[in-house]
């Protein structure tokens, strides 16, 4: 990585990640109060204890967070052994240090970091839908980012919906961590350590309720204070599944591929299995090990050449086996034919038609729209309406 530093005496240092060397343009030296650049733009931005601001300069989009010196230095550590990880966080690219000064004043670092396209604030998601379908997302999305962050050993330290980004997956929430001021990365991560954690986050977002109810006029007393306990109780059940033991009756090892495809199921890549046979020869014990959560992402990929996100390729695998199925024997017996097909006859078209009735917005992300009100509008109407009646249902709605 270059480290860009200026001269001995200079008002700061500055250290970029390679292909961000656009960003030695702007005024370092100056607090970010006090800039006034015209690469600054307006982004939807969260409650933070520390100001943050955002530029967009070369194409790209940046959030830059001033803060003491510590906290700076430990959040872009943090973020960068994440980021080896694969983990769902915010990518670090640079820290500027003002060296003269009181390093635990707030102006003496500037973290920046690439801004999550499309993620929001939870403010905004709770007023974009359906309050109950809005909430049920939210409660799975958070529990599942605190369990890929303890399986990487991470201990946040300060879980919150405020510290968290959220952005549209298919017919799911992606969860994005932006704050990593108080977390630490260790080889393992104790029962005790994990417990903590959620004990932090479950008194953080029943603040945050409150907070959020009095914002709205609502009295306390109609604060949803149920919410962390929930995350908890999702989150307990999850790592239960991606981490627990299980005894397995010798005569039933099928049970041992049902466990790999329900972890495959929830995104789960399985890199391990440990199987010791009990002394008695009458079952064994199962141990499993899960890579990174990106299960659909990779099958996708491997079979088209597509990038998305890990729920949007959950829908996108399903709609092509849709399709496999609609066409059954005319369609070739090797399934990377047929995916190179459903590819160019149906997810093109559709995407491109998307692309130019949606204009700025995701097309992949709308597509997987289209498909979740394909599958309400059949529900509602008892049998399958097709992508075409789908389409001009939602347009009109919309």
């Amino acid at each position: 990585m270059p480290e860009f530093k200026q001269a001995a005496g200079a008002p700061y240092s500055l250290t970029l990640r390679p292909g961000h060397e656009e960003l030695l343009q702007l005024d370092w030296a100056q607090p970010l109060l006090r800039w006034d650049s015209p690469f600054l733009v307006e982004r939807p931005a969260g409650l933070s204890r520390h100001l943050v601001r955002f530029v967009e300069i070369a194409e790209l989009t940046y959030a830059l967070k001033e803060l003491p010196l510590m906290p700076a230095r430990r959040d872009y550590e943090v973020l960068r052994l994440l980021e080896e990880r694969g983990a769902s966080a915010v990518r670090p690219v640079g820290l500027a240090i003002r060296p003269e000064g009181d390093p635990t004043a707030e102006g003496a670092a500037i973290l920046v970091t690439r801004f999550a396209d499309a993620a929001v604030p939870y403010r905004h998601v709770f007023a974009s839908g359906d309050p109950r379908l809005v909430r049920s997302r939210l409660v799975d999305a958070l529990a599942g980012l605190l369990v890929e962050l303890h399986l990487y050993g991470c201990f946040w330290g300060d879980c919150s919906l405020s510290n968290v980004l959220y952005r549209q997956d298919g017919a799911t929430l992606e969860t994005i961590l932006v704050d990593a001021e108080t977390a630490t990365i260790r080889p393992f991560l104790s029962d005790g350590g994990r417990n903590e954690d959620i004990g932090i986050m479950v008194e953080n977002v029943g603040a945050e309720m409150a907070d959020l109810a009095a914002s709205e006029g609502r009295s306390l007393d109609e604060a949803d204070f149920e919410l962390g306990e929930e995350v908890a109780v999702s989150y307990r059940a999850l790592w239960q599944e991606v981490s627990g033991q299980e005894s397995i009756p010798d005569d039933q090892r099928y049970r041992i591929a049902d466990r790999v495809r329900r972890l495959n199921e929830l995104g789960f890549e399985v890199d391990e299995i440990e199987l010791e046979p009990h002394p008695s020869r009458e079952h064994v014990h199962l141990k499993v090990r899960v890579g990174d959560r990106n299960w659909h992402a990779n099958r996708l990929r491997e079979l088209t050449g597509l990038e998305a996100s890990e729920n949007q390729a959950k829908q996108l695998l399903a709609d092509l086996q849709y399709w496999e199925m609609l066409l059954g024997p005319a369609l070739p017996g090797d399934r990377a034919l047929r995916a190179a097909r459903w590819r160019m006859e149906v997810y093109g078209p559709w995407v491109i038609r998307l692309a130019e009735r949606f204009r700025g917005r995701d097309p992949v992300q709308a597509y997987c729209d289209l498909l979740t009100h394909r599958y309400y509008l059949s529900v509602a109407a008892g049998h399958d309406v097709g992508t075409e009646l789908a389409f001009e249902d939602w347009t009109a709605r919309r």
